[in-house]
């Protein structure tokens, strides 16, 4: 996605590539990415708490969210934080939140940017997670409410790790079934990958809006984007180059 728009704006001398990091080595690894001449990072599951702690300086959207996604980094070695997510979320949903009911499923990072997004944008939201008291704490801290069991909803965001793999029962571990999906006029799962996730083909097959991860990576990755090159990106040329991939990435065998 990223390599599209950089190839698209004539920009050869930048590269984005993937570095898999356990957490033990994130901090040691953010901190030396600068000597070898990156300029920025997003960061991904399970780094968004540590980012913004790792960060020498944070934009107020992160601090207040209390989660970082992507980092800058000056030729000095200082990192900046920024969280994109939020911002990424509310494009990608382009619509009216003020006065509508938001159920948040997950208690991590990306829910921390949705449930804040969601709230600044004048949404009543709610938080699910299969940890419940870390619904609790995430509602207290975001003003948000916590509940119990996933209740209907004007729109539903799905921020857990169910859906970046194919596997059984899907639905089951969000506490969800197809018959409730028609509950949600609006579903949002950030997940993604080469098939459509259960939600998502839960959402198209009762005939509500459905919007995939791809939709919100694109979003939140456009205003990474400009701020590492100080461009505007060419979202069109990164949307058509992410769904090209995923199309062309391998289905995970499904457990039976």
């Amino acid at each position: 996605m990223h390599n599209s728009a950089l190839a698209s704006l004539g920009m050869r001398d930048w590269r984005y590539q993937r570095l898999p990091v356990p957490p033990q080595l994130f901090a040691q690894t953010t901190r030396a990415l600068w000597r070898s001449g990156f300029v920025g990072a997003n960061v991904t599951i399970p780094h968004k708490r540590a980012a913004l702690e790792l960060a020498d300086s944070a934009s107020a959207v992160a601090e207040a969210i209390g989660a970082a996604n992507t980092l800058s980094l000056a030729a000095d070695g200082t990192i900046a934080a920024e969280n994109t997510d939020a911002p990424g979320l509310i494009a990608a949903i382009d619509g009216e939140l003020a006065g509508r009911r938001a159920l948040v499923l997950g208690a991590g990072g990306s829910a921390r940017a949705a449930v804040w997004a969601l709230r600044e944008a004048g949404a009543d939201v709610a938080v699910w997670s299969r940890t419940p008291e870390r619904a609790r704490a995430l509602a207290d801290e975001l003003q948000a409410r916590a509940v119990g069991a996933p209740e209907p909803s004007d729109v539903l965001v799905n921020c857990t790790p169910v859906g970046l793999r194919e596997e059984v029962d899907e639905l089951v571990q969000l506490a969800l079934t197809r018959e409730r999906i028609g509950n949600y006029p609006l579903v949002v799962d950030l997940a993604y990958r080469a098939s459509s996730t259960a939600l998502i083909e839960a959402a198209r097959a009762a005939g509500v809006r459905a919007i995939d991860g791809i939709d919100v990576l694109v979003a939140q990755g456009a205003l990474s984007f400009r701020l590492w090159t100080g461009r505007d990106a060419p979202i069109q040329t990164m949307r058509e180059a992410a769904r090209a991939a995923d199309a062309d990435a391998p289905a995970p065998a499904r457990r039976r």
